[in-house]
């Protein structure tokens, strides 16, 4: 049983909070206790003033308590809120912490496209923005309340032992049997079902649609405003019809629970007027007993609330991410020395690989070999296993069978850490940091003429001053069209080269330049990596034919090797897609469209 009772998420959630307030938590639980059990201590204070009273004895006394109990209704309830808003806050905090530190501590990056993860990571990243409730800091202030007056009602419960041993039993047992009547709307069991989360991802992800950037001018381009609004308010009800079906009152346990309710009521009210009739008991302890059995009512309405499981299913996402993420991202961990990699190859030895999401092997028994110095511009159709490569060579995957070996050394036998400061990369997907150009270009830091050569190499030497920040929303910031932030990505890459990376990866590094912008940067890049080991993956064949070594791939396969002349002359399937290609430029060399390797 009590297994059982750890393993629930409002045990959980409990005992987060003092590891994330410490002396805050122990606060807000005192507070609680004493506010749960103030009615019961007024109703004993109210009897004992009203028995002074018809004795004539001295109300100095009943009349002090009464007050500072009166007060102490009064003062702990704000006082409480003040807590459980600040606890509130610093249990978000916390709870964002472990999260953050579970996506970026795993060495590989499994566990962030993992399929099995998305709901969790959803809840647990947006639970307190107030997307599926309210926020945590105002959350505590509701799981108080409910947590008071269950503790109230059973204090005034107690009371009634001195008047009648069966009367507590009766009156809470009532009080108690509406929990159970109403369990189907327990909405700490089924408010966050499969269907729930997946109707909250769909709400969600509409809204972001309509308030994020980057789809701005395809909603407004392809009349999609009205659409947007539609599928948010199709799911935001269909979410909201969801939780209602799960919380709402059914009619027939509310029947019951009305005459079971009443009939405890009846009979013990009944005992105690009997009791007052006979004289049996003394005017102050009626008083005391019948305030006692009203304030029993509150068990009714106390316990575990919606508000809690909204705090305590997020933060058990959280938790079981910690472990969930390790396990998916986690990479065999090596401490072989990679200073000076590569110095001879590097090669993909009988590599075959598939992700976590499934749908088979993007590379299979792959075979590649990379002589350290040179340059390998590697072409292929959408899903050939381009990019998937590039990613198994910096270690953010680990190959199911096969091995990646740098100067005939497994690169699971590397340090990590050390092996991936031998590489730099630009991806197709770069991030734009909202940080100064220098933070841009050299995010671990370099002195500033590294960093200029860097730009000059990008050819982005004109962009901004150093101490520009690369987003409008800051003072004296700027922000840059879509080649730009491609060069600036470029200069990030060419920095590491100048501090002694050794093998620079670029995944369609320069897909929003045009044909002769990409031109001139891939010769800007082969000249500033000429002592480097360079992989360049594109689909224009203008920038690719400048490499040493062209590699085709299909279907994860190596099916063409060689240059650039050597393929043209074999006459296979890179010279059909160049001539296609190539087909597109008009006699003056103006690109008139470009086609991808999909045609």
């Amino acid at each position: 049983m009590f297994a059982s009772l750890r393993a629930r998420n409002e045990w959980k959630f409990f005992g987060i909070l003092p590891l994330a307030g410490g002396a805050l938590a122990i606060a807000w639980w005192v507070v609680l206790v004493l506010r749960g059990i103030l009615p019961a201590v007024f109703a004993v204070v109210m009897g004992a003033l009203v028995g002074a009273i018809q004795r004539g004895a001295p109300l100095a006394e009943p009349l002090t308590a009464m007050g500072i109990t009166f007060v102490l209704l009064q003062v702990l309830s704000p006082l409480h809120q003040v807590l459980g808003s600040n606890l509130g806050s610093r249990t978000a905090a916390w709870l964002y912490d472990r999260l953050t530190d579970a996506c970026v501590r795993p060495p590989g990056m499994g566990h962030l496209e993992d399929p099995k993860l998305t709901s969790d990571l959803t809840m647990a990243r947006d639970f307190d923005l107030g997307i599926s409730g309210p926020p945590l800091d105002i959350s505590m202030g509701f799981i108080a309340s409910g947590l008071v007056e269950l503790i109230g009602g059973i204090a005034c419960a107690v009371i009634l032992f001195g008047f009648a041993w069966w009367a507590p039993l009766v009156l809470a047992g009532a009080w108690l049997a509406t929990h159970w009547l109403l369990r189907e709307s327990g909405v700490w069991r089924d408010r966050t079902t499969e269907v729930v989360r997946e109707a909250e991802r769909h709400a969600d992800y509409s809204f972001r649609l309509a308030v994020d950037p980057p789809a701005a001018k395809e909603l407004r381009v392809f009349g999609l405003a009205p659409w947007t609004i539609d599928r948010f308010r199709a799911h935001r009800h269909k979410l909201h019809d969801l939780r209602w079906q799960a919380t709402r009152l059914r009619e027939r346990p509310v029947l019951w629970s009305l005459l079971i309710v009443l009939a405890a009521n009846l009979v013990v009210f009944a005992a105690l007027a009997d009791a007052a009739a006979s004289g049996a008991l003394p005017l102050g302890q009626v008083v005391t007993y019948a305030s006692a059995a009203v304030t029993t009512s509150m068990i009714a309405f106390g316990g575990l609330s919606w508000a809690l499981d909204g705090a305590a299913a997020p933060a058990d996402a959280v938790l079981r991410l910690q472990h969930d993420m390790d396990v998916a991202g986690e990479l065999v961990r090596g401490a072989r020395n990679a200073a000076t990699m590569p110095a001879r190859e590097v090669r993909c030895r009988d590599v075959t690989f598939a992700y976590p999401s499934g749908g088979g092997n993007v590379l299979e028994h792959f075979d590649l070999t990379i002589p350290a110095g040179s340059s390998l511009a590697i072409v292929g159709v959408n899903g050939a296993g381009k990019t998937t490569l590039a990613k198994l060579l910096c270690r953010l995957y680990d190959p199911q069978c096969g091995s990646i070996e740098v100067d005939g050394v497994d690169v699971r036998e590397l340090d990590i850490v050390e092996w991936r400061s031998r590489i730099t990369a630009v991806f197709q997907d770069f991030t734009r940091f909202e940080l100064t150009l220098r933070d841009n270009v050299a995010p671990s830091g370099a002195p500033d003429d590294v960093i200029r050569a860097a730009l000059e190499d990008a050819g982005a030497s004109s962009l901004a001053e150093l101490d520009t920040v690369l987003a409008k929303g800051y003072q004296g910031g700027t922000d840059l069209s879509g080649g730009q932030w491609q060069r600036v990505a470029l200069a990030r890459a060419l920095c590491a080269v100048r501090q002694g990376a050794g093998l620079v990866l670029l995944d369609e590094p320069t897909a929003q330049l045009d044909v002769r912008g990409e031109a001139e940067i891939f010769s800007r890049v082969l000249a500033a990596t000429r002592k480097a080991t360079t992989i360049l993956i594109s689909h224009r064949f203008s920038t690719v034919r400048q490499a040493d070594r062209i590699c085709v791939l299909e279907e994860g396969h190596v099916i063409e090797m060689g240059s650039h002349a050597e393929l043209m002359a074999r006459g296979g399937r890179y010279r059909t897609l160049f001539e296609l290609q190539a087909s597109r430029f008009d006699t003056h060399g103006a690109e008139e469209g470009e086609v991808s390797l999909d045609a």
